[in-house]
């Protein structure tokens, strides 16, 4: 089927990733999802799509988990609760989705040719948000003159 939506879990890469996640003891998901992430975050050269689909699944996992994240509702993502996962995942999610919307990523080259290759960005960029929220801008300070 390959991809089907522009969500986290919609590839059957990433609903391949949750259904192992599901079926792994509750003690080795925590370790699955950050291998996911290293290898996304730090390729070797070149990040190949199925590494980037995985890394965005695992993203949205920590996400879910972040105070001001959603859960990654899907009927694709793990079956069986997630344990708590350590808030450095935050920032190593944060480098993964970086490298999947970068030059020398698959994913990135696939979705730009996709119609809806805005649609996933902005959702890749929604999930950044969440794990590393964009500083405001500093209103200037007015300053009268006498």
């Amino acid at each position: 089927m390959g991809t089907w939506g522009i969500g986290p879990f919609d590839n059957d890469t990433a609903a391949d990733f949750g259904s192992d996640l599901g079926e792994a003891a509750r003690e080795e998901r925590e370790s699955m999802i950050r291998a996911v992430l290293k290898r996304a975050a730090n390729p070797a050269d070149y990040l190949d799509a199925s590494d980037g689909e995985r890394a965005v699944a695992a993203a949205a996992l920590a996400v879910g988990q972040h105070p001001d994240g959603e859960p990654a509702c899907s009927i694709y993502g793990p079956s069986e609760p997630l344990p708590a996962l350590p808030t450095d995942l935050r920032t190593l999610a944060v480098d993964a989705l970086d490298q999947v919307v970068s030059d020398p990523s698959e994913l990135a080259e696939l979705w730009a040719e996709a119609a809806k290759s805005s649609d996933w960005r902005q959702d890749i960029t929604r999930l950044r948000d969440v794990l590393d929220p964009p500083i405001p801008p500093q209103e200037e300070a007015l300053i009268e003159i006498y």
